[in-house]
């Protein structure tokens, strides 16, 4: 095979070392050398001194963990750098060592096999982790929620069933006086207000057996609660510093049905607001893990299973569009229903979730607005299509049909 780069390098990267190959090819036998550097900066430094006496000017390392950022951060400027997905560069089997791993991985880079991964640029990444860690932190305060909800039903208190958030300003009234030691339900029905259940129902469900144990574990989850609910504060602000340079991205992705200001910041902060580095709005939904997989064997499709991958970006555009979806007339809604009668909830809300991506991809790279197409845009785009499918359906339930053109 032709070589692509004759001055390359691949590194295997672990915790505290990483094994480098040099691969120089000059006409003749290619020439590699390896060497092995600790992960400290002083050894990464080490590292690009190395690399550039050899002239080298692509690299090429595995994305393993969050070891590979430290060396990225260090490289990052002085080399053309390349992130590979290890799934796509397994080795041959039988010949696992570092140092084949490395020599490996300099090979498939000077030929051209290695499909760079995406990174984007260092103001998304830490983005993207205020995002992410917001998500974490919420997802953690709902773990807490239902904790205490656990414990409100071991004290056989109904409280979730007469108001819908335990952790509202009623219910968090009734926790407090519940910690306090109040536990009279018409003491208790005092601290909550308009609510659909009656007097009657409130106290029964607010009648229970209080103990000592359950005050003290209600005040320790109450607690940890406070503390997300300051640090989700605390993220959002520094969001807003960091979404600076991307906000009339963001403000362009909530016009979009389904998508609040939240999720529009995520949205940005996984997929950037470059969309050259995606050639296609297809590109970045295999990106995204959002299109059926190619698992194809003697011109059969043996499986059309979604990808594992793009969790964070995936499970927000879905949420998303379970919100979108409930828009009346919305051409989103409208393709919903559509694939629902054929394929099922799941799978329809799957394909508006794609939608709403690549439109998104769209929407930056050209900077427009959310343009809603209507419910009626599918029988506008096939009328006769549809003439036929009523047609179908009214002579399968015992009518005779005459269709006359308009």
């Amino acid at each position: 095979m032709d070589v692509i780069y004759p001055r390359c390098a691949g590194l295997d990267v672990h915790k505290q070392t990483v094994v480098a190959c040099v691969r120089i090819a000059s006409g003749g036998p290619a020439l590699q050398e390896v060497r092995t550097f600790e992960t400290t900066t002083s050894g990464l430094l080490s590292l690009a001194d190395w690399l550039e006496s050899f002239g080298v000017e692509h690299v090429v390392m595995e994305a393993t963990g969050v070891y590979w950022k430290p060396v990225w951060h260090v490289l990052e400027g002085h080399f053309q750098l390349v992130l590979a997905n290890a799934a796509h560069v397994k080795n041959v089997p039988g010949r696992k060592t570092d140092v084949n791993d490395a020599m490996w991985l300099a090979d498939l880079l000077a030929h051209g096999l290695i499909r760079a991964s995406f990174v984007p640029p260092v103001a998304v990444q830490e983005l993207r982790t205020l995002t992410r860690t917001r998500k974490q932190f919420v997802r953690e305060r709902g773990s807490h929620a239902q904790r205490i909800e656990k414990i409100l039903e071991d004290a056989n208190i109904k409280l979730s069933a007469v108001i819908s958030d335990i952790l509202g300003k009623s219910g968090r009234a009734v926790l407090q006086a519940l910690i306090d030691g109040q536990t009279e339900p018409e003491q208790l029905v005092r601290h909550i207000g308009r609510v659909k259940a009656s007097r009657a129902e409130l106290l029964e469900a607010l009648r229970g057996r209080v103990s000592a144990h359950h005050r003290f574990m209600l005040k320790l989850h109450l607690a940890h609660v406070d503390v997300l609910d300051q640090a989700v504060a605390t993220i959002e602000q520094e969001v807003g510093r960091g979404l600076e340079p991307f906000r009339q991205a963001a403000k362009l992705l909530s016009t979009m049905p389904g998508l609040s200001a939240v999720s529009a910041n995520v949205v940005v902060a996984e997929i950037g607001i470059d969309m050259s580095r995606f050639a296609t709005p297809g590109h970045l939904l295999s990106w995204a893990c959002l299109c059926p997989r190619n698992d194809e064997s003697a011109g059969k499709r043996r499986s059309t299973k979604l990808r594992r991958g793009g969790k964070w970006l995936k499970t927000t555009l879905v949420q998303a569009a379970w919100s979108a979806v409930k828009v009346k007339g919305s051409y989103l809604q409208a393709q919903f229903h559509r694939l629902r009668a054929r394929r099922g909830a799941k799978k329809a809300i799957i394909g508006v979730a794609a939608s709403m991506l690549t439109a998104a991809w769209h929407m930056l790279r050209n900077g427009t607005e959310w343009h809603d197409l209507g419910a009626a845009h599918f029988d506008r785009a096939d009328a006769t299509k549809t003439a036929n499918r009523l047609i179908r359906r009214l002579q399968q339930i015992g009518y005779t049909v005459q269709a006359t053109p308009p």
